[in-house]
């Protein structure tokens, strides 16, 4: 079962690279409110039971894949 982990920094955590890439769009000409840098984590579990595999995503997620007091995250599930 594929799934798709979006691991973002909270709001109110400070985030040079999302604060550097704001800049820069505006150098640019581009109107943005807010530019928030996070990262994108794919992966192929074993299990087959939904509910297994989100579980032991969400375990995935809080033990290593996101620090939890300052990141948040978000998982999908390709349905086939």
């Amino acid at each position: 079962m594929k799934a798709t982990v979006l691991v973002r920094p909270k709001q109110g955590i400070l985030d040079p690279e999302g604060q550097a890439v704001e800049s820069s769009l505006r150098q640019l000409g581009f109107s943005v409110a807010e530019t928030r840098i996070g990262r994108v984590v794919d992966l192929e579990v074993e299990a087959t039971d939904p509910s297994t595999a989100r579980a032991e995503v969400e375990r995935m997620c809080e033990q290593l894949l996101a620090n939890p007091l300052i990141e948040s995250y978000e998982i999908e599930f390709e349905h086939a």
